[in-house]
């Protein structure tokens, strides 16, 4: 193995290189070379100042959080030792950011006597996302360096900055052109700081932004209150808080002491075991069978969408915001005149938040082009149908894209639930033909489902995979199925959810339990938001073909026949103010309800929070344990990728399978066996979960058999 640390000399400055790729994580072995090579320094007379920088494409990514749960995090020498050792270094060293210097990276950073970055790099500490609060005294030096709020901000959010916006902050004290200038500015530096007068300041004494949060304490509440509503059901970010309100009233170590004992708690908790889990998973879900470095792949320089609907504008501004010109078509100057007004608004709503100058959405809208001439879509490397989820309409649409499209041009179906087999099969050329199914709104939800058909070149699928991470989406391959993963587990859910309601309970409390549980909202007020009549419009070619004993229920239909299509219409299972989302109980619904369980001759009864949570929740584990076994997907952990992004499943739970895992699949299994035998429809357990919970086993040891 090549050592992970270089250690040279320019002059009287020794210059360490982490050299651990591909992110220079702070394993062991990195630890012990940056160790060694500052203990050799110290001891060598004719070096006086030490430069730390990266090799390849970034300065470090920080730790290796893959450590975390083998003991090998705690081995000495610990971060911490190696960041002690960096600060009371008698001679100076300076630190040369360049790619990104994240978490563990840019809490070493933060030790060094002084900090020079390229222009772009990313600087931050996003140990939040992760469910634990930086370890290495991140809490407590970033806001001795810019201060308490943006240090809250920053640590809070665990958002990267730019080296820019560092540099405003004070956390950078210059600025380097390239990797050559960053080198030769840092070295210059460390020689200038090793002659000065007087050594240079350590930055866990320089209290002065600590001043502000001392005279007015109540600014760690007012950010408490801030963040609740973002951050409910995380305990990570109110964690930070505290860490970071401990720099203001502790001395530097007690901090420090304070800062590590929150850590290891959060560190071990279930929340940060969920966000790791989700960590890993979002990255095994790009490793495809049959997909490797060597498959070739498009490169994607023009694009467009077929419909201008509310998916069509989503994903065309997808393409605009990536930089790739895409164009949107439709058959009528109306659909495409509405569709145009509605992305312009998107991008105003973005303006007037701050979070796009008017410049950028003038430069976004200028690469969508619209237009009513179909043919126009010949020269594009990706074609995508977003059209209403017809079959035929479909089927029409590709036969005419097969005599258009130039030979290489990735035919893509947005369909929701379609068999992409049945569409590409009216093709001369079914390998290029690929599912994309985008989530609503789609310039704002980040999964895609990648529809991998009988046929799919591997050149196709990983093309669109990349293309999927370019859009800033998170891609997961599914196989051709009835509604692929995330919509089949949808509908269990759906269904218990309504059932419920059938036998006792109302919308309202549904929707309050799984809101509790961490979902952004409960299946009825999703429904009212995906839209009523685009869930009738699917069960006219779902349920015909079910057998008469699977019933589900019908209280949606008759809403639909009402009149009632969500906050469309401002009335679905809920009633809406004129430009309110929020969903108010209507005596309507609850005669509806009520109505129909007594024609259903159901004795109502009282149903209690648990059953509720488990009736929605195990149903679709046990679903997503079906298409385990039937290969749809290749991991469970996908599947966790999936209700996380394309659904809002709380993160800080890991996802529906991480989170059958947690409870147990025996406790899952048991459960479902005795629902199965009062309610039949629908709840029979699945084989695979069966037998797991069986053989006392997981859905991740499944995943790695």
């Amino acid at each position: 193995m090549p050592h992970p640390v270089r250690f040279d000399r320019i002059e009287a400055v020794g210059v360490i290189t982490l050299d651990n790729p591909p992110v220079n994580a702070f394993s062991l072995s990195q630890r012990i070379g940056v160790s060694e090579a500052l203990t050799a320094g110290l001891q060598d007379p004719d070096i006086q100042a030490f430069v730390i920088c990266g090799s390849g494409r970034m300065f470090s990514a920080g730790a290796d959080i893959r450590e975390f749960d083998t003991g090998v995090a705690g081995e000495s020498p610990t971060l911490m030792d190696l960041i002690s050792l960096i600060e009371n270094s008698p001679k100076p060293v300076v630190c040369a950011l360049h790619g990104t210097a994240l978490g563990g990276g840019c809490e070493l950073s933060l030790a060094c006597h002084s900090r020079i970055a390229i222009p772009g790099t990313r600087i931050g500490l996003p140990e939040v996302t992760l469910g634990i609060v930086p370890g290495a005294g991140g809490t407590q030096r970033l806001p001795r360096l810019i201060g308490v709020l943006p240090a809250l901000d920053a640590i809070v959010s665990g958002k990267p900055m730019t080296a820019e916006k560092a540099h405003e902050l004070g956390l950078v004290d210059g600025l380097a052109d390239d990797s050559d200038d960053l080198l030769k500015i840092s070295v210059s530096i460390a020689h200038r700081l090793s002659i000065g007068p007087e050594p240079p300041k350590k930055t866990r004494d320089r209290d002065g932004h600590l001043l502000e949060a001392q005279n007015r304490p109540e600014l760690f509440d007012e950010f408490r209150s801030r963040i609740s509503r973002r951050a409910r059901g995380f305990e990570a970010p109110f964690a930070c808080i505290d860490c970071v309100e401990a720099a203001t009233t502790m001395s530097f170590e007690n901090g420090l002491a304070f800062e590590r004992e929150v850590f290891l708690r959060c560190r071990s908790s279930n929340q940060s075991l969920s966000q790791r889990h989700a960590f890993f998973a979002e990255r095994e879900a790009r490793k495809v069978s049959g997909l490797g470095p060597e498959t070739s792949q498009t490169d994607v320089r023009h694009a467009a969408v077929l419909g201008c609907g509310t998916m069509g504008t989503g994903i065309a501004m997808c393409f605009a915001n990536a930089g790739i010109p895409v164009i949107v078509t439709e058959s009528e100057q109306g659909m495409l005149d509405r569709g145009m007004k509605m992305i312009r608004k998107n991008y105003a709503s973005t303006v007037s938040k701050g979070r796009m100058t008017e410049e950028e959405a003038e430069a976004r809208l200028a690469l969508i082009e619209p237009t009513l001439e179909f043919e126009r879509v010949s020269a594009a490397d990706v074609v995508i149908e977003a059209v209403f989820e017809e079959m035929e309409l479909k089927k029409k649409i590709f036969t005419r894209l097969d005599g258009l499209c130039k030979a290489d041009a990735i035919l893509a179906t947005n369909t929701s639930s379609l068999d992409v087999n049945t569409i590409a099969a009216v093709t001369g050329r079914p390998e290029q033909v690929v599912g994309t199914h985008f989530f609503s709104p789609a310039n704002v939800m980040r999964l895609v489902e990648i529809v991998r058909g009988d046929h799919t070149s591997p050149e196709v699928l990983a093309t669109t995979l990349t293309l999927s991470k370019q859009l800033g989406k998170v891609g997961v391959v599914v196989g051709v199925c009835d509604s692929f993963a995330a919509n089949r587990m949808l509908y269990p859910y759906s269904r218990q959810a309504q059932f419920l309601i059938e036998e006792g309970a109302f919308p309202e409390q549904v929707d309050k339990v799984i809101y509790d549980f961490g979902f952004p909202m409960g299946p009825f007020a999703l429904s009212d938001l995906a839209g009523i009549d685009v869930g009738w419009r699917v069960r006219q070619h779902r349920e015909p073909s079910r057998p008469k004993h699977l019933r589900y229920s019908e209280i949606a239909d008759r809403l639909y026949e009402m009149g009632r299509y969500g906050q469309k219409t401002r009335k679905g299972w809920y009633n809406y103010e004129e430009g309110s989302r929020i969903p108010m109980p209507d005596p309507e619904v609850v005669d509806l309800v009520v109505r129909t369980s007594r024609e259903l001759k159901i004795d109502r009864r009282e149903i209690s929070d648990e059953e509720i949570l488990q009736r929605c929740i195990y149903p679709l584990i046990n679903e997503g344990a079906r298409i385990l076994e039937e290969g749809i997907v290749q991991r469970a952990s996908d599947l966790d990728i999936v209700w996380l992004y394309g659904f809002g499943f709380p993160r800080y739970r890991g996802g529906p399978m991480f989170y059958a895992d947690s409870v147990g699949l025996r406790h899952v299994y048991e459960v479902m066996q005795g629902f199965c035998e009062i309610h039949e429809d629908w709840l029979e357990p699945a084989p695979l979960l069966e037998r797991l919970a069986r053989e006392d086993k997981t859905f991740a040891e499944w995943d790695t058999e």
